[in-house]
């Protein structure tokens, strides 16, 4: 069984939720059970006004899914080397969600994978490192409050409130959704980095306002692989915070920048998201 290294977990001072174990994923979390009820997996193309084309994401919609009910919402980013498909060809999201649906363990929620790179050519293909590639993580933040969720909640039975919506990805996505998520707490009130990337802003530049954050987050989530070359830069936010008295998990896991750490990540995040 994996070996879990928590360093901290909730600071005592939590306002949301009580300190818990975390148990890494059993074995089998994320292999299909035929005989339980499936969610389901749409493309959605949306107008972007912010890069001017249409624009695809995926959406997961939960087992037993009803027009006539309101469901809150998990929008995950992927990585510099990916695309809308990156969480679904390497994560198998909708086999881990299924499976804990199945268990009881989590809420019913729409997830939403959007293509992190918002310009016209967003394909994660030639050399992903180019300046207008990167520059393209930093602009998705207008095309992700602008045009993305308005679709969503425009075209899907969602909750609107900021308590609804949640903003979490894995390395450079992880990034974005701490710098955007943090950026935009009047949007978000579920944020979290996994193996957070170079693009995450300074500590200082996330949480300004210490104090305000604090009273706004219902979780803030950082983790990362033992054996990550980037795990400083979960380290120093979660440092600051500590500091500062944020609430938030800071959770380090055996494993290094990979699907291996990133699903055990979703597999926990998830059982914590909109309760």
């Amino acid at each position: 069984m994996k070996t879990i290294l928590i360093l901290t977990f909730l600071l005592s001072i939590c306002v949301t939720t009580s300190a818990q174990d975390l148990q890494a994923a059993p074995k089998g979390f994320d292999v299909e059970q035929p005989d339980i009820m499936h969610g389901s997996m749409d493309t959605i193309s949306y107008n972007s006004h912010t890069v001017g084309v249409k624009r695809t994401a995926l959406l997961y919609k939960p087992p037993g899914f009803k027009p006539t009910e309101q469901y809150p919402v998990l929008y995950l980013l992927h990585g510099i080397g990916g695309d809308e498909f990156e969480w679904f060809k390497n994560g198998v999201p909708h086999i881990i969600l299924d499976n804990l649906y199945a268990a009881g363990k989590i809420e019913p929620m729409i997830v939403v994978f959007p293509n992190g790179r918002a310009m016209k050519d967003d394909r994660a293909s030639g050399n992903v490192m180019a300046p207008d590639k990167v520059a393209a993580f930093a602009a998705f933040e207008k095309d992700l409050l602008e045009d993305l969720i308005p679709y969503v909640e425009h075209h899907y039975p969602v909750k609107v409130d900021r308590m609804s919506r949640a903003l979490f990805g894995l390395s450079m996505g992880g990034g974005q959704a701490l710098n955007f998520g943090l950026g935009n707490l009047d949007v978000f009130a579920w944020v979290g980095g996994f193996s957070s990337a170079p693009n995450t802003k300074t500590p200082e530049e996330l949480v300004p306002d210490p104090t305000k954050a604090s009273k706004q987050l219902a979780l803030l989530w950082l983790s990362c692989g033992d054996q990550d070359r980037l795990i400083n830069f979960t380290t120093r936010t979660h440092e600051y915070l500590k500091k500062h008295n944020v609430p938030h998990t800071y959770y380090i896991e055996q494993g290094g920048h990979d699907f291996t750490v990133w699903k055990n990540d979703l597999y926990l995040i998830s059982q914590l998201l909109f309760k």
